[in-house]
């Protein structure tokens, strides 16, 4: 087996890996290392949730999605998950709820998405990044669920939170 960087990014490595098949033949993947992220589900209160309305230059759409940001080295995933709730929502929590991980697209990527409830929320001034083009809306849990369902949020990673959540919450 061989496997051979082809891209070094900002925050992605893209190899090509040359391996053997069952039967002798050779197989090439393309595959992209990522560091992962971190996804947070706030909850304002008991009826509502903060969505972002986030431009995405890759599809060249604005999707809904929750909060979200790559892992950085030597952060926790507790740090990111804080982190990134400020800087995108302007929200910080008291409490913090794990609801296990997901992976993107494990066909091709390594990407491990931790989701996160993030509950008794403070408001305070959201500071994106320069290259991020979001905003913040608070939504009734009622209409995030149904915005889930009929496909107004077509984000993977928020999807499976929504509905995760909606679950254990037994709602």
């Amino acid at each position: 087996m061989a496997r051979e960087l082809v891209h070094q990014g900002r925050r992605i490595q893209v190899w090509l890996d040359i391996s053997a098949g069952p039967n002798g033949e050779v197989i090439r993947r393309d595959m992209i290392k990522h560091p992962g992220a971190v996804v947070i589900l706030p909850v304002v209160d008991a009826k509502h949730i903060c969505l972002l309305r986030n431009h995405r230059f890759a599809i060249g759409e604005t999707l809904w999605e929750l909060p979200a940001g790559t892992i950085e080295p030597n952060e926790s995933l507790e740090q990111v998950a804080a982190r990134e709730l400020l800087e995108e929502t302007g929200y910080t929590a008291k409490k913090w709820r794990s609801l296990g991980y997901l992976y993107a697209s494990p066909g091709i990527l390594d990407e491990k998405l931790h989701l996160f409830v993030a509950e008794e929320l403070t408001q305070g001034t959201a500071r994106p990044e320069i290259d991020e083009q979001l905003e913040p809306v608070v939504v009734a849990w009622d209409e995030a669920i149904r915005m889930a369902l009929d496909g107004t949020i077509k984000d993977a990673k928020t999807i499976t939170a929504l509905l995760l959540w909606d679950r254990l919450c037994g709602r």
